[in-house]
Formats: C-alpha cells, sequence, structure tokens
C-alpha cells in the first residue's frame, strides 16, 4: 500500500491513529489537520511512530514570519545583467503576492558602494511595510544579527554557534551558497531579447550614442548586437560639450575593441565615477566593404539616495539603518 489517503493497509491505518493519539497537544498548532498532512510525516520514516514524532515536533511547528539574511560581498556589475535581474524582480513579485506579510525581517550585510543602484531596480516591487523591514548593517552585523536571531539557529560564519556535523561553520548541508550555474542547468545558450534602438552603421565610419550623466555614481548598462559581422565598441566621455568630438579628443572610459556580437549579444556596464557627457561609440572604421546594422538598448541607472546616504554614514561608523 502506498501510505496515502484513500490506501492505507490495516497496520498503517493503526499507525496513524496512534500517531494522531501521541501528537494531540501539538495538533492545534500544524498548519492542517487533516489526514493527507499527517500521512506525510508517516510516510518520510517508514511509519516508525518514534522517529515520525521526532521529526514532526522539530520542523512541523507553525511558522508565520521569516527572519532573511542577504549578504551581499562581492556584488559587481556582473550581477546587474538585465534578464537576471527581471528574474530576481518575478521572484520578489511572486513573494509579495503569494506569502503578504511572512517577511519578520530582512538584514542586509557587506554591502558595497554598488548596493543603491542594485536595491532601485526592485524597490518598486516591494510594498512600503516590506521596505520598512530591510535594515542595512554596519561592520558590527554579527553582534547586530546576534540581537535578532538566536545563537543555535546561526552558522559560525554569521556570528552564531551552529556547525555541520563535520564542524564545518558555514553549514553547507543546511544552506546552498551562490555560485556559477553549471552548463548542464542551461535551457538555451542565449536569451531572445527586445531592443529599443537600431541604428546603420556605414562601411569606413563610426555612430555615437550619447547620454548625460548628472551625478556619480550611476550606472551606464548596455546591450547590443549586430548583423551579419563584428562591430567595434568603446565608452567616452566628452571633454567638450555642445559639439561632437572625435574618439581621440575624449576621455577614454572603456578601450574600444571588436566584438563579435552577430554571434553572441553582447552586453555591458560601467559605474560613471563623474558626471557629464558619455559617449557609446560602435566603430566600423576597418571595415571597407559592409555596412552594419546594431540593435542596442542603454540604461541609465540610478542608485537609492536613501540607502546610498545609509551606506555612507555605515563606511564612517554611524551604525546600523533601517529602510
Amino acid at each position: 500500500m502506498s501510505g496515502r489517503v484513500g490506501d492505507l493497509s490495516a497496520k498503517q491505518a493503526e499507525a496513524l491513529a496512534k500517531f494522531r493519539e501521541n501528537i494531540q497537544d501539538i495538533l492545534p498548532l500544524l498548519p492542517t489537520q487533516e489526514d493527507y498532512y499527517i500521512l506525510k510525516w508517516l510516510r518520510a520514516r517508514c511509519f516508525d511512530l518514534q522517529k515520525s514524532e521526532a521529526m514532526l515536533r522539530k520542523l512541523g511547528r507553525r511558522i508565520e514570519t521569516i527572519m532573511m539574511i542577504y549578504d551581499f560581498e562581492g556584488l559587481g556589475l556582473k550581477h546587474l545583467w538585465k534578464p537576471g535581474v527581471d528574474v530576481y524582480g518575478e521572484l520578489l513579485s511572486m513573494f509579495e503576492e503569494n506569502f503578504p506579510e511572512s517577511l519578520k525581517g530582512l538584514f542586509v550585510i557587506k554591502a558595497p558602494r554598488l548596493f543603491p543602484v542594485a536595491y532601485n531596480l526592485v524597490k518598486h516591487l516591494l510594498s512600503e511595510d516590506t521596505r520598512k523591514k530591510i535594515v542595512i548593517l554596519g561592520a558590527d552585523w554579527k553582534e547586530e544579527l546576534l540581537k535578532h536571531i538566536d545563537p543555535s539557529e546561526l552558522p559560525v560564519e554569521y556570528g552564531g554557534t551552529l556547525t555541520d556535523p563535520d564542524g564545518d561553520p558555514k553549514c553547507k548541508s543546511k544552506l546552498n551558497y551562490g555560485g556559477e550555474v553549471p552548463k548542464s542547468y542551461y535551457v538555451r545558450d542565449q536569451l531572445k531579447q527586445q531592443y529599443d534602438h537600431s541604428v546603420v552603421v556605414n562601411r569606413g565610419s563610426s555612430q555615437q550614442v550619447e547620454y548625460e550623466i548628472l551625478t556619480p555614481g550611476c550606472v551606464l548598462r548596455w546591450q547590443f548586437m549586430s548583423d551579419g559581422a563584428d562591430i567595434g565598441f568603446g565608452v567616452f566621455l566628452k571633454t567638450k560639450n555642445g559639439e561632437r568630438q572625435h574618439a581621440s579628443e575624449m576621455k577614454e572610459v572603456l578601450a574600444s575593441q571588436r566584438y563579435n556580437a552577430h554571434m553572441v549579444p553582447e552586453d555591458g556596464s560601467i559605474t560613471c565615477s563623474e558626471a557629464g557627457i558619455y559617449v557609446l561609440r560602435f566603430d566600423n572604421t576597418y571595415s571597407y566593404l559592409y555596412s552594419k546594422k546594431i540593435s542596442y538598448t542603454v540604461e541609465v541607472l540610478l542608485p537609492d539616495k536613501n540607502k546610498e546616504e545609509q551606506i555612507l554614514q555605515l563606511k564612517e561608523g554611524t551604525g546600523s539603518q533601517s529602510a
């Protein structure tokens, strides 16, 4: 017999009745008291009553809210890849729409200067109540976490006392740490991208696209593909506003090089360290025979000013900051 509702042997039915009797004190605390839920715990331990009860008492309690820790160590421009940010945005929306008021608190640790830009990309997906639960911790984040989380529930790596059975302070048997996605997980080699603009770069010429950056700290992000052959690309900062400048007259921000964007779409980004007119230059001066059609999308990502100020204050040692 499968051990599921409607498919129980006499012995399994007897075990279910006995199991219910043993857990009478915690039944009201469970998400549901129906047989289909109770039987899951029995099947998980092959209808061993003692083991099933021990498991249920440890894991089966009702959980109304969760505490989250976001470790942003290593956050870089590569993590602002638009398709990836879009997917993460969808996950946040699903969480907000399907699990309302499930978040007790969210602690951000090791936040780099780029964090306000990343936060600004997704904050519109969060309710005002959720935003208020986000707390950015400073250099004393381990001590701060212990004010809210029991040391026995927190890995040694994060200031608690919890370790794996082998003594691993990162508790890798309990936590799934991020990293490179194995290629075996790839569904396809590339995403079909919709671009906002297109331009034809004539043979032996170049095309410049200008974007004004008003405040330092913004991120300039681009994606482009070429039709039929490679294209040169570089980023420059104008030294004279109001007139067209040749590449040699501008400050080079990202060195020009040729990209096989006809084979694989190219994407990238820079953090603008100073205000001014930034020029994205598509270079086809080396081609005497072929014009190139370029499809591209460019975005200026602004930092969240509130979060930017909080991180600056934390760098100066003024303590933790709430959203």
